[in-house]
């Protein structure tokens, strides 16, 4: 009897809200806190790279700019 695939690691998300608008005061856009380049680069980042921006997020989110 065979053993059922095991599971695949879960890919992290994009956190894009849709709310796609640069802040003109700050560096990041206005939905989901990215900068242009992180925005742009996400498609070709493995995990690693898309999680540290993951958890920078929250940070970014309470700070002023």
């Amino acid at each position: 009897m065979a053993l059922p695939p095991s599971p695949q690691p879960r890919r992290v998300m994009s956190p894009c809200k849709g709310i796609c608008m640069m802040d003109p005061r700050g560096p990041y856009c206005l939905g989901c806190k990215r900068t242009i380049d992180e925005i742009g680069r996400w498609p070709m980042m493995d995990d690693q790279e898309r999680q540290k921006i993951v958890d920078e997020l929250k940070a970014r989110k309470l700070s002023p700019l």
